[in-house]
């Protein structure tokens, strides 16, 4: 039983035992890749500013820079999807990592020759390697089971919390080793960014084999075998086809959108009610510390309780959070919890959200549907992120958070409408929330099932 195209390679065999064993050994890759990627993105993202200011000339376009990273993280995520749909998650990410790649060596070369528009053709390469980051968390969910499927999502994002740390205090050294030579030392965490992304794209290529989706897909039962779709069409029309995907994909945007939005202007409120450089920091990092660090828990409630009930809980959270931050004026310590209040929320929400988005779509759909949320969550993002700037100049940082926090109606709202309306089906139900401990096709009798492709 097989979807795959057959490579001419031996097809290895692949049997119930052996899924948890394959299962580990995925998320183990998975994990090590997102340590290193999530370490190449922030190294040299934190200076994209000032290296847009210098070639530039002006600190006008100093924001165009991490824009342009934005948008080609966005722009990558269809082309990429629909690459993992025919070929498999491992060319995927090695393309997206090797992109990424070729995007800081443009960067360095356009900031040794001050050529602005080249940097930001750099930048949006360079983008392609968030998209690999991001896509990173679905490939993770390929193999394993319906009731883990969210903690496996978790784990892959709390892996982010290394780099996230990591990178930034990297910065200063890696613009140090290129002092005395014609490279700007801005541009030098550019440099080390290519080698990680390289070096992270040679370790998928490597080791993420089987791959997790292609063995996925021939292990599927007959009913979820069917022709891929590649392209926005096919994302867009499976969504269309259930409630919950719907559901999913708008809890993945709003909650990145509202957390976005609301971070990139919390500095500059900070900055107005006194606050130093060193505490504006401190904020910042426990903000990351609650996207990234307690993801497990996230996802362990989504696979415990629901994932709709952790859809409500990230409403909630990011409520709240908005209310503090709004609220809080030279109140640094409110802010400071508002702040991590709201990097809860947007883990809560990525967390439930991505698995509910897997759950609720067809085998041969999922990674077209995957590449339309990011396409959609960073597009989203990137247009929330653009108009805080506007409304915290003509309403202040408080209105801002109430518009945050009034995006997360509608998700609220489709999420009580979906649980009413469209439960999950009975015969998926076994007592574990609203999604159930259903019982996987993995966890039938695939004993001596050929995977066909997966080493291609």
């Amino acid at each position: 039983m097989s979807a795959a195209p057959d490579t001419g390679r031996p097809a290895p065999a692949v049997s119930a035992a052996d899924l948890p064993r394959l299962q580990r050994r995925t998320s183990g890759v998975l994990i090590a890749s997102q340590v290193l990627g999530g370490i190449g993105v922030p190294i040299s993202i934190a200076l994209a500013p000032v290296l847009a200011t210098e070639v530039s000339g002006t600190e006008a376009m100093s924001g165009l820079a991490s824009t342009a990273a934005v948008i080609g993280t966005a722009l990558v995520s269809l082309p990429l999807a629909a690459l993992m749909t025919a070929r498999g998650r491992r060319p995927g990410l090695v393309l997206a990592y090797a992109i990424g790649a070729a995007g800081a060596c443009l960067v360095v070369l356009a900031a040794t020759i001050k050529n602005f528009p080249l940097l930001l053709l750099g930048m949006a390469a360079f983008g392609a390697a968030s998209s690999a980051n991001l896509q990173s968390r679905f490939a993770a969910a390929d193999l394993a089971a319906p009731d883990h499927r969210a903690r496996a999502i978790s784990l892959v994002v709390w892996a982010s919390t290394i780099g996230a740390v990591l990178g930034p205090n990297l910065s200063a050294p890696a613009s140090r080793s290129f002092a005395g030579t014609s490279i700007p030392q801005t541009a030098g965490p550019f440099v080390w960014a290519a080698a990680v992304f390289l070096l992270t794209g040679a370790l998928i290529a490597v080791l993420l084999r089987p791959d997790p989706l292609l063995t996925a897909r021939a292990l599927a039962s007959p009913g979820e075998q069917g022709r891929a779709g590649h392209s926005l069409r096919a994302g867009v029309a499976a969504v269309k086809a259930s409630p919950r995907a719907r559901l999913a994909l708008l809890t993945v945007a709003v909650s990145h959108t509202t957390m976005v939005s609301i971070m990139v202007m919390t500095p500059m409120d900070l900055s107005h009610h006194g606050a130093g450089l060193e505490l504006i920091g401190l904020v910042i990092s426990v903000h990351i510390a609650g996207m990234f660090a307690f993801s497990p828990v996230m996802g362990w409630l989504a696979d415990r309780l629901g994932r709709l009930s952790v859809i409500g809980l990230a409403a909630g959270l990011l409520s709240v959070a908005a209310l503090l931050a709004g609220t809080a004026g030279p109140h640094h310590g409110r802010t400071t919890l508002g702040l991590f209040l709201l990097g809860l929320g947007w883990s809560a929400g990525m967390v439930s959200g991505s698995a509910l988005l897997t759950d609720s779509v067809p085998q041969p759909a999922r990674a077209a549907v995957q590449g339309l949320s990011d396409l959609t969550m960073n597009t989203a993002a990137g247009v929330g992120g653009a108009a805080s700037g506007l409304v915290m100049a003509q309403a202040g940082y408080g209105w801002l958070n109430a518009i945050g926090a009034a995006l997360l109606l509608p998700m609220a709202a489709l999420a009580l409408f979906t649980a009413r309306r469209y439960p999950a089906p009975a015969k998926d139900l076994k007592g574990a929330g609203d999604e159930g401990r259903v019982t996987d096709v993995q966890d039938t009798d695939v004993k001596g099932t050929d995977v066909k492709g997966t080493d291609a």
